[in-house]
């Protein structure tokens, strides 16, 4: 049986389904093409990442393909229930890359509070001629442990999240809406853990009362974060995201920055993604990465073990 792996997959899994006996394809196919060149080759499977899109168009010209794996949490490059409809499988990674997504979480964060974007851009054009005023510039930075983060979308990445604020020191706030109260376990190298008990606020609350605010959500119709809830938001905090473009609004973004009511904001994602506006890629406050949320080499040998795993279970 073929598989095409039309946005790659790790060694890791590719070894793994070969082991099995299925023909791996790795060609990137153009979005265009995508269905002839499923249907020429007899693909049955097909595995993806953010970049292709499965649509219903897709999904009625492919009559050979069972099973269609998303490596990653986000589904909103599938349609997943005509998918299902049409009886085909399909299955995403959702536990593979959420420390990896939580670790830029905290990537953009402790670059921020210490203006780390900002002065990687202005060290290597002023820092031998204006090094003194770069060092006043820069020197009031803050620290992490003892602030309050805001998580909005408690699943496995909000948790992870969680988990690692706890570990520095912070005091965590979430809002979901399925989950009203857990407990997270932080672990440690010795193996030695620590748990925390923690309850859901709405979203007004944990917006008014944290320091830093980091988006979990899934791709949403209309803006989760608007110029209202942005204003809600602490005179001088701080925003991450790192879940979906669309769900905060970069207008009011970049307006509450102009104004200080926000200190900065990380963002991996954007709006017009992959051509983010140019007042966000011009601006000092934002520490930006190009979607790499997910892109870690362990996480991505662990997405492809699991990708493996499930056409393995679907097919054999």
């Amino acid at each position: 049986m073929k598989i095409l792996a039309n946005d790659g997959i790790a060694r890791t899994g590719k070894d793994l389904l070969e082991k099995e006996g299925f023909e791996v394809i790795e060609t990137r196919v153009a979005q265009e093409q995508l269905a002839n060149f499923i249907n020429e080759h007899k693909i049955e499977g097909l595995l993806v990442r953010s970049a292709t899109k499965v649509d219903k168009k897709v999904i009625d010209a492919c009559s050979n393909l069972k099973l269609i794996g998303r490596g990653g949490v986000g589904m909103d490059n599938i349609d997943v229930a005509y998918a299902e409809s049409k009886g085909i499988e399909v299955f995403n990674t959702p536990e593979a890359s959420s420390e990896s997504v939580a670790e830029l979480v905290f990537a953009h964060l402790f670059a921020a509070v210490r203006f780390l974007h900002d002065s990687n851009r202005n060290m290597p054009l002023e820092g031998d001629s204006q090094f003194k005023f770069l060092k006043k510039s820069y020197a009031g930075g803050t620290e992490l442990r003892g602030k309050t983060l805001g998580i909005v979308g408690f699943g496995r990445i909000g948790q992870a999240t969680a988990r690692m604020a706890l570990s520095l020191g912070m005091q965590v706030l979430f809002t979901d809406h399925t989950i009203t109260e857990t407990e997270i376990e932080a672990t440690f190298f010795d193996g030695q853990s620590l748990k925390f008990k923690l309850k859901a606020d709405n979203l007004e609350t944990v917006l008014a009362n944290s320091d830093f605010v980091s988006l979990h959500v899934p791709a949403q119709d209309s803006y989760l974060l608007g110029a209202k809830e942005i204003g809600l938001m602490k005179p001088g905090a701080g925003i991450i995201n790192t879940s979906r473009g669309g769900v905060l609004d970069e207008v009011a973004l970049v307006e509450a920055l102009d104004n200080d009511h926000l200190s900065f904001a990380g963002l991996d994602v954007y709006e017009s993604e992959p051509h983010p506006e140019i007042k966000i890629l011009m601006h000092p406050k934002i520490s930006m990465t190009p979607h790499i949320g997910a892109s870690t080499v362990e996480a991505q040998q662990r997405i492809g073990i699991e990708l493996a795993q499930k056409v393995i279970a679907t097919l054999n």
